[in-house]
């Protein structure tokens, strides 16, 4: 699985931070039936790597499932062996070092073009660039004049509205937590997760990314 070229191609990976595994797991499964096949839970959510294996084996290897805010060895491992097929972290963490040594497909997280050169060098397959909302799409036009092939996928305060002009300033994806998710990692109420696939298909229509066809991706389907 070539993680640039998925992510570049579907454009749009959800972020899950939930109450519980069930919560999570409830999230992935509207997500992914409204058209969202990337999708990242983050080790803040409770029993993330429960939720993450469970949703792994129930959903078809077109989708992919990551394990975000790894910061430790021990993270990226216990990721990898959830089924994790890509880890995401923070900051150059030593979570992040790990991922590279046992070849675990990498979105590394950084800010100034110190990071993201160190990022790149350390073997991230793509480059986080967080927190991207308080900076601006003008801001990833900046970063790669000078680093015109960096691989950077825009996080951090990304909405529907704001997400073509990411895309537009040469971000090959973002990365949409808490505008896209809403109240759904919290609640269980119907109208959560109705709101939560409303979301998601504004999102995707705005970046015009249709839903990735069943089957398999090219390549080893896990890490």
């Amino acid at each position: 699985m070539n993680l640039l070229e998925e992510l570049s191609r579907r454009k749009v990976l959800a972020i899950i931070r939930a109450e519980s595994p069930a919560r999570a797991l409830a999230c992935v499964r509207t997500l992914v039936g409204a058209g969202v096949t990337a999708l990242e839970v983050s080790l803040t959510t409770p029993g993330a790597l429960d939720a993450v294996a469970r949703a792994r084996a129930e959903q078809p290897a077109s989708v992919l499932i990551g394990v975000g805010t790894v910061l430790s060895a021990a993270d990226a491992d216990a990721a990898s062996s959830a089924g994790a097929e890509f880890v995401v972290t923070p900051a150059i963490t030593p979570g992040a070092r790990r991922s590279v040594e046992i070849g675990a497909p990498l979105l590394c997280g950084a800010l100034t073009p110190t990071e993201v050169v160190g990022a790149m060098d350390l073997g991230a397959t793509a480059v986080k660039i967080f927190p991207a909302g308080m900076h601006g799409p003008g801001y990833l036009r900046e970063l790669l004049a000078p680093l015109p092939t960096a691989p950077l996928v825009a996080v951090g305060g990304i909405g529907a509205e704001t997400a073509p002009a990411y895309l537009a300033a040469g971000a090959r994806a973002v990365g949409v937590g808490s505008p896209l998710l809403g109240t759904a990692g919290a609640s269980d109420t119907s109208d959560a997760q109705a709101g939560l696939t409303a979301r998601a298909t504004a999102l995707l229509r705005a970046v015009g990314t249709p839903a990735a066809p069943p089957g398999p991706v090219s390549g080893d389907r896990h890490v």
